[in-house]
């Protein structure tokens, strides 16, 4: 059987979602079925991990950025034709935005007959303004016009495409996350590890340090129960451009020692293990990780209530779904957790249930993947 060249395209290996499964994808692909080439900027946590990648080719293209730049998108766009044509790619699966836009271009000028784009969530959101947001939306648009198929990890995304008349619904297909089966916590001084004292529960969040992801909201929370006397120690996981007004507001309220703000981590798995409720305040997501890591390991949830998160989160079974921006809500139902461990724990349970019942599996997303790998 001939081999396939497939090439997968992101803007960069910062530790999120699409990322992971970006590289869980082209790891997991069978080498005897494919040649496997992959494109990134080279920035951020998981490109040690990319370089380490069996058989696989790995480009990392520097202009390749996530801010608009039209002479960088210009030059990213005419370099992966280049190394289209030069490597004999016959598909390419791009993800994230920018990527998805410049990458699916780059694939239709080299004359690549199937271009598959995975939406982890759609490039404009309803906090853009209104300009911006149909600027984005027009450019999702005329891009579907040259996709062969769309993979969505949410119900969500695919109806959001559809009502913005992004591509015709027989091009969208449901494929959810794979998901690697748990792994053990730390086991000795584990929350002394995160800067927790270890007679006190943890309160945890994974999330980068962005507007998305409304981490001062987490902050205000964890102030918030410290003002009603909660016993808690708080743990923030990530980073970026929101650090420094982040810090600000801890220090403000000298609480440097109840809030602790890891930044970037390798072992997330073993810490998520480590916390007693996990939180989310992103005010729009696609799917996250994030809280199916927390339920794969029976964790209970609080989230806000957006997109692909309350397609995992059912309010009062496995967690809570607080409207965004509602701050007092957030705190009292964390509050609930902290001090009623029976229902924490069978919201827990419940949690991982409905994980092992969703079937977050490697072998069935490769399986629907690959099933859309096959040369027309």
């Amino acid at each position: 059987m001939k081999k396939i060249n497939i090439l997968h395209i992101i803007t960069n290996l910062e530790l999120g979602g699409a990322q992971k499964n970006a590289l869980d994808i082209i790891e997991a692909l069978d080498s005897a079925r494919h040649n496997k080439f992959f494109i990134s900027a080279e920035q951020g946590l998981l490109c040690e991990r990319a370089k380490h990648l069996s058989e696989v080719q790995v480009y990392f293209l520097p202009e390749l950025k996530r801010n608009i730049s039209l002479w960088k998108d210009l030059l990213s766009l005419v370099k992966i034709i280049s190394y289209i044509k030069r490597n004999n790619i016959e598909l390419v699966h791009t993800h994230s935005s920018k990527a998805g836009i410049v990458g699916r271009w780059a694939a239709k000028l080299a004359g690549v007959k199937v271009i598959i784009h995975s939406i982890h969530g759609w490039s404009f959101n309803d906090y853009m303004h209104p300009i911006v947001k149909r600027v984005y939306v027009f450019l999702e648009k005329i891009t579907s016009w040259i996709t062969t198929s769309f993979i969505a990890v949410s119900n969500n995304d695919i109806n959001k495409g559809i009502k913005h008349n992004i591509g015709q619904r027989k091009q969208y297909v449901l494929i959810r996350y794979g998901m690697r089966p748990p792994v053990e916590a730390y086991q000795e001084k584990k929350k002394e590890m995160l800067g927790v004292d270890e007679s006190l529960p943890v309160v945890g969040m994974v999330a980068c340090l962005k507007p998305q992801k409304s981490p001062l909201d987490f902050v205000r929370m964890a102030l918030a129960l410290k003002k009603q006397n909660v016993d808690a120690g708080y743990v923030s996981v990530g980073d970026g451009i929101l650090r420094k007004e982040t810090e600000t507001l801890i220090a403000k309220e000298n609480s440097s020692k109840t809030i602790q703000l890891l930044g970037w981590r390798t072992d997330v798995e073993k810490i998520i293990p480590l916390f007693d409720v996990v939180v989310l305040t992103s005010l729009w997501e696609g799917l996250p990780i994030a809280l199916l890591e927390a339920m794969s390991c029976a964790k209970p949830i609080v989230a806000y209530d957006t997109d692909g998160v309350r397609e995992i989160v059912k309010d009062g079974i496995n967690g809570f779904l607080i409207k965004p921006g509602e701050i007092n809500s957030l705190a009292n139902k964390v509050k609930v957790l902290l001090q009623d461990k029976t229902l924490a724990m069978r919201m827990g349970n419940k949690g991982k249930e409905l994980f092992e019942e969703s079937g977050f599996k490697t072998a069935d997303m490769m399986q629907k993947i690959e099933a859309l790998y096959q040369p027309t």
